[in-house]
């Protein structure tokens, strides 16, 4: 145990291997005795029943997603298929489970959750367990059940679809792919990847002194290239011609992908061809255009800085048909680099890396918006993932899996499709991880994978991005009592998760926790003892910061805290008291976003994981752990002591938090440390706040210097935008709700908010769970 009841030394879930026929034959000795193995088939004894314990109290809560898969692994095979306890929390009597249901809330992170907690009324009343997750990476979902390699030549040859499992090359292999071969396996910033004057020249770009560039129109954006150049995505669509190819739309989106320009052109010549399926142009779009191809360089040039980088697919054409020179260019037709000078399609990159549909057939021609916004997502893809994580995507392999499961499905074509895949796979990959599900479903149980992702006949992930969370919940509901392992997806629209948003909802939270952490307390004489009035606050928790404020009549103090219990106790015990000799008022301060300040304590105190944990303060600083566990020795039930450190320079802190087994012990406990003396040192103590995980999160919010890269709307738009996202987060958490109170007694339920990671910040994501138990809460 570490302190404050923390796990250390966390191990590697141990390996595969194990024997089927052990597992199907555990499985039929449970049903003989009633348990039922962890399906939802054959009666169980109402006096069994599984339970989890996870020693998750304090400030070192953060789960790997290794961990998260050793326990899912235990939870749906148990022992029988060498399948060891998780390192970092334990299932007694995993036999008698009736399934595990996992709900993944896909771009959402613990910020959304805390920004919106009185939004999810049913998570914080029903999962007692709560740990952060590190920020999502690019394969979650495949890393909590061990698919990150689970591809075979026979699987491979059945089809599978970017967004789900792929084969991943080894090390050995790597060193070969034509991306590591280009740039090496080491990530690097954006101006490594620009194109340098011999490939602009090699490529036909538009260079000065050029032959044919003598009247192109020059960027003048010739300021000295960095790592944090801004980039903008740029693309063209052009009509045939009597003089070639001239522009007749042009867009320019911005490293949030917000679209900067999207406009039509009137091309100086008569148009022969206007290439409608690919440009989308008509001759009665045109016709009531007046732009001409000047109007749009001037533009341009207004609206990219001197230090601007432009990101594009065969860029070279777009700059061509411009008429402009542009200095740095990334060209996502090169970045993502293949053998023999050959290129990928937009189209293909777009659906492969990024899991997006561009191009679509039901639509007439393309957009250059998105294709610009697809190519500059690409290109912040590769710079942020680094070449390493780009060879791992085998885009060769993905290819020819694509074209080849457009072969008609006849014996024949089906051959062929094998037989080019063996000689291309040679040997089986290895597992990085290995995938329970393979084992589930040999013994007949098959899983179930609901939402963004799913699971075809064949056990294989295939793209679903169009179903809505109704459609999802629906089927859930009528699909999860069938199956022994179930992933349940739901997402929300990016426009109120896009990762750009992120700096909007982080600054909004940092300022809220600022202003719940602070009070004001006064007034005071004139000729008051501040070094008085900070010892008696003192007593409440660790302090931040204390000044003074002089424009008032009489002075008053601002104090922050650096918990939320220590402002909550000052206010609720000092307020109306005496303090240096004058008769006090305590308050926090008033703002529009402190009016449900008293709605949301109140939520706090009664969130399930705070239920039975007090806060204590009034500590000395030369306390050990070992003599406040002597001195609260005589309480009853007491589980667990948390002795929070200053993170910086890891000195204990004057409070501590006190776990105990049962809420009524909590509550006795309060009525004996309120005013208890321990060594000279008067405590005070109230219901804590802030959930064990969540303590270090407040400190790296509260002294965060809020730099993070983003949008931030503007107060209107942005309002609206926070009271839709209200209104959704509160329709999933009744979502949520509904197929919860639809599981069967005995199911373990995690909910997984995965985080987000990207250039615009990252946040840690958040995990909840729980067993159900009959009194709709989860076991203990």
């Amino acid at each position: 145990m570490a302190k404050g009841g923390c796990v250390n030394g966390r191990k590697r879930p141990r390996g595969g291997g194990g024997d089927v026929e052990e597992l199907q034959g555990a499985r039929k000795r449970r049903r003989l005795e009633g348990g039922g193995g962890g399906g939802p088939s054959g009666p169980r004894p109402k006096e069994k029943s599984s339970r989890l314990s996870a020693a998750l109290f304090g400030e070192d809560c953060e789960i790997s997603h290794d961990q998260v898969y050793e326990l899912l692994k235990y939870a749906a095979l148990g022992k029988c298929h060498n399948a060891a306890q998780p390192s970092w929390c334990r299932i007694y009597h995993q036999r008698y489970l009736a399934g595990v249901v996992v709900i993944v809330l896909h771009e959402m992170s613990q910020l959304h959750f805390y920004k919106f907690y009185l939004q999810f009324k049913h998570l914080r009343k029903v999962f007692r367990h709560r740990f952060t997750l590190p920020p999502s990476s690019a394969n979650f979902l495949a890393s909590l059940y061990g698919e990150e390699a689970n591809v075979n030549p026979q699987s491979t040859a059945q089809g599978l679809t970017s967004t789900g499992s792929h084969y991943i090359p080894n090390s050995s292999d790597l060193q070969w792919d034509p991306v590591i071969q280009k740039y090496g396996e080491e990530k690097r910033g954006l101006t490594s990847y620009t194109l340098t004057s011999e490939e602009l020249k090699k490529n036909d770009y538009p260079m000065k002194g050029s032959p044919g560039c003598e009247n192109y129109v020059y960027t003048e954006c010739d300021e000295q290239r960095t790592d944090s150049s801004p980039l903008f995505g740029l693309d063209c669509e052009m009509c045939l011609t009597a003089k070639g190819n001239e522009v007749t739309r042009v867009s320019l989106v911005d490293a949030q992908g917000q679209c900067l320009l999207n406009e039509l052109v009137k091309p100086e010549n008569r148009i022969v061809n206007y290439r409608t399926r690919f440009s989308g142009i008509t001759r009665k779009i045109l016709l009531p255009v007046k732009t001409k191809l000047a109007d749009i360089q001037t533009r341009l040039k207004k609206l990219l800085p001197r230090d601007a980088v432009l990101v594009g697919h065969s860029l070279n054409a777009d700059l061509q048909a411009l008429q402009m020179i542009h200095p740095s260019v990334i060209d996502t037709s090169l970045l993502f680099a293949r053998n023999e000078g050959r290129r990928f399609k937009l189209k293909f990159l777009a659906k492969a890396v990024l899991g997006k549909e561009i191009q679509c057939e039901q639509k007439l021609g393309h957009d250059p918006a998105e294709d610009a916004r697809a190519a500059l997502e690409l290109a912040q893809f590769f710079i942020e993932q680094g070449p390493a994580k780009v060879a791992e995507l085998n885009l060769e392999m993905l290819l020819t899996t694509e074209r080849l499961t457009e072969v008609s499905q006849n014996k024949s074509a089906l051959q062929l499709q094998q037989n080019t895949i063996q000689k291309q796979l040679n040997d089986p990959p290895r597992l990085s991880k290995p995938c329970f599900l393979d084992c589930l479903q040999m013994t007949g149980q098959k899983p179930l994978l609901l939402g963004r992702q799913e699971l075809d006949s064949s056990g294989l992930c295939q793209s679903n991005l169009s179903t809505s969370n109704k459609q999802i919940l629906q089927r859930a509901l009528k699909d999860v009592p069938l199956s022994t392992f179930s992933i349940i997806q739901f997402n929300l629209d990016p426009e109120y998760v896009a990762p750009h948003l992120l700096a909007g909802i982080c600054e909004k939270v940092r300022n809220k926790l600022t202003d719940m952490l602070t009070i004001y307390a006064g007034p005071f004489d004139e000729s008051f003892c501040l070094k008085s009035v900070k010892k008696e606050f003192a007593r409440c928790g660790p302090i931040r910061s204390l000044t003074v404020v002089t424009e008032t009549y009489q002075p008053y103090v601002c104090i922050q805290y650096e918990v939320l219990e220590a402002a909550q106790l000052a206010v609720e015990s000092l307020n109306g008291a005496e303090v240096a000799g004058s008769c006090i008022k305590v308050q926090r301060p008033v703002t529009g976003t402190m009016l449900d300040c008293d709605v949301l304590i109140t939520e706090l105190e009664l969130d399930i994981e705070n239920e039975a944990v007090i806060y204590v303060a009034g500590l000395k600083k030369s306390f050990t752990e070992t003599d406040l566990q002597e001195e609260f020795s005589q309480l009853k039930d007491l589980e667990a002591l948390f002795l929070p450190r200053d993170l910086q320079s890891g000195k204990h802190r004057n409070c501590c938090f006190l776990k105990f087994q049962k809420s009524e012990s909590a509550v006795d406990a309060l009525e004996v440390i309120n005013g208890w003396a321990v060594k000279g040192s008067r405590l005070r103590s109230r219901k804590a706040l802030a959930p064990g995980h969540l303590w270090r999160w407040i400190w790296q919010m509260d002294h965060s210097n809020g730099k993070q890269r983003g949008d931030i709307l503007c107060e209107e738009k942005e309002q609206q935008s926070d009271s839709e996202l209200r209104k959704k987060l509160k329709t999933l958490d009744q979502h949520i709700r509904k197929l919860y109170r639809s599981l069967q007694n005995n199911t373990l339920c995690i909910v997984l908010f995965p985080g987000v990671n990207s250039i615009h910040g990252s946040q840690s994501g958040l995990g909840l769970m729980g067993i159900k138990d009959d009194g709709e809460r989860s076991a203990c």
